[in-house]
């Protein structure tokens, strides 16, 4: 997701109207001496009583503001670890290429990262990823009076590729020899497509789920391929924070076996495949 340089960072606090709102309820904490953080139980956190998450908005349905509350997939999920630990969750808004280096896990602006952002090797290289969340496909999405019926149409009939800037799904059509047009967030991608700059995008599948839920969109846009890349979501800490990594794994875990995971999967996926969406923990 690419943003404009010197772009501020938005602090979402519970008591800003328009800003986001945090679900989980504060609970104890111990406090380390003269470090101005906190511990609760064995993980030190950026900031007394409350787990930092980063993220980069929007990204339904992942994460969005909804009525002035931040919400999503990945806020319920976190707002189980931030349960766990009996803190709440509070959510910073910041550029996405900051999750990539781990610039803000490592300056303690945050505790982790939740994006939507796909496992690689290259991003394992400056943050530690949770177990896999989600495993996401890429979908190619156009206007019904495009012609298209295929990404390789895209090229062959000369029509223009959006997509989001900086993420898995750019990086796979430039492997495939398109020069998609970039865009910095899921919005703008269609946002591009809706008002013509371009005819097709690539972009996650989930967020073409719920944009096409919208019976506006769903008359005049539709999925012509669905690209199987292997992808698979991760939170991310910074790198040697095991602690809470092992309580974000440990969230996870139990909501799975609880069937907490399949409810809030349900509520902002849709229904719910045990085989393709949650992969086994690794």
């Amino acid at each position: 997701m690419k943003t404009l340089a010197g772009r501020r960072t938005r602090l979402l606090a519970a008591t800003t109207a328009t800003a986001a709102l945090v679900l989980v309820a504060a609970g104890c904490s111990s406090s380390d001496s003269g470090s101005g953080k906190t511990t609760v139980k064995g993980v030190h956190l950026a900031k007394a009583g409350q787990l930092t998450t980063c993220t980069h908005l929007p990204y339904p349905p992942f994460q969005s503001e909804i009525n002035g509350k931040v919400q999503g997939f990945d806020v319920s999920l976190i707002d189980l670890v931030a349960k766990d630990l009996g803190v709440k969750q509070q959510i910073l808004d910041t550029p996405f290429e900051n999750f990539k280096t781990g610039a803000f896990l490592n300056s303690g602006e945050c505790d982790l990262a939740a994006a939507g952002m796909t496992i690689t090797a290259e991003r394992k290289k400056n943050v530690d990823f949770s177990d896999p969340y989600f495993e996401a496909t890429q979908a190619v999405l156009v206007d019904k009076s495009s012609g298209i019926d295929s990404l390789a149409d895209v090229k062959a009939k000369g029509k223009k590729l959006g997509a989001q800037a900086q993420t898995t799904g750019e990086d796979y059509v430039k492997s495939k020899g398109y020069d998609p047009i970039s865009f910095e967030s899921s919005d703008a991608v269609l946002n591009g497509l809706r008002t013509g700059q371009v005819q097709a995008v690539v972009i996650d599948y989930p967020v073409v789920q719920g944009w096409l839920k919208d019976k506006a969109n769903a008359d005049k846009f539709k999925v012509v391929d669905n690209l199987k890349t292997g992808e698979q979501y991760g939170f991310t800490v910074k790198k040697g924070n095991k602690a809470l990594l092992d309580a974000i794994n440990k969230a996870l875990k139990d909501a799975k076996a609880d069937g907490t995971y399949k409810k809030i999967y349900e509520q902002w996926i849709g229904p719910y495949n045990p085989s393709a969406a949650s992969p086994a923990a690794s």
